[in-house]
């Protein structure tokens, strides 16, 4: 009887995607100083020693995480901004990137390790800051031509409702993580977007109501110049 080869090794790169899994949800459900490179390890089923190969450092292997995180939000946000063109749909959608996350008992990883932004290295910290300032502009992208259109409205600019936006999803789902309870970030999400979404007859009235304005207003310039 011939002799049984050994089982090949997973290749490098399929290691490497499953090191990156397994930190991800260690990240978003420990928090990036709740785990060690033992806990990671142990769970994909290589030694530490291994481990290093891949990520020679804890924050290498944070910031590869983060970048990955951006990565994936990036194309989800390429995919709402292609699959919808009402800028209403949009933001729904987008809060749903956030609810889904949450739904599978975890947070978002950026929102996670960005509580423990003093103790992580300036490379990890640029990461997480880029990964905001991608959410932010995309968000500010979206909000000025909804606002344009007539499908939104907020007394803010534009940036500072983006940025409104994503501090308080972040800190919804913190909050519904700490009472165990989801609908928590539902019932606010909820409030956050009737801030900027508009029932849909909005555009019609305030097209009905202009002409007024504009009378008003000429009758304003009228009575100063009499």
């Amino acid at each position: 009887m011939p002799a049984m080869s050994p089982a090949p090794s997973p290749a490098p790169e399929a290691t490497r995607a499953r090191i990156l899994d397994v930190a991800e949800r260690l990240v978003q459900t420990r928090g990036f100083n709740g785990f060690s490179y033992a806990d990671v390890a142990l769970e994909v089923g290589i030694t530490k020693a291994s481990l290093h190969y891949h990520f020679a450092t804890k924050a290498e292997l944070g910031r590869m995480l983060v970048l990955r995180y951006s990565e994936s939000f990036g194309t989800a946000l390429a995919g709402i901004a292609t699959g919808s063109r009402d800028a209403q749909q949009q933001l729904r959608d987008y809060v749903s990137l956030y609810a889904r996350v949450l739904a599978d008992q975890r947070m978002c990883l950026c929102g996670m390790v960005a509580a423990e932004y003093h103790t992580l290295p300036p490379p990890m910290q640029a990461a997480i800051r880029a990964f905001f300032e991608l959410n932010e502009g995309w968000l500010t992208a979206q909000i000025e031509h909804g606002v344009r259109a007539g499908r939104l409205s907020s007394r803010l600019s534009p940036r500072d409702a983006a940025r409104m936006l994503v501090g308080a999803l972040e800190g919804e789902m913190l909050l519904a993580r700490a009472y165990g309870d989801p609908s928590r970030f539902e019932s606010a999400s909820r409030l956050l977007l009737a801030q900027l979404i508009e029932p849909d007859s909005a555009p019609q009235t305030r097209r009905a109501r202009e002409p007024a304005r504009r009378s008003a207003a000429r009758d304003g310039r009228a009575r100063r110049h009499s």
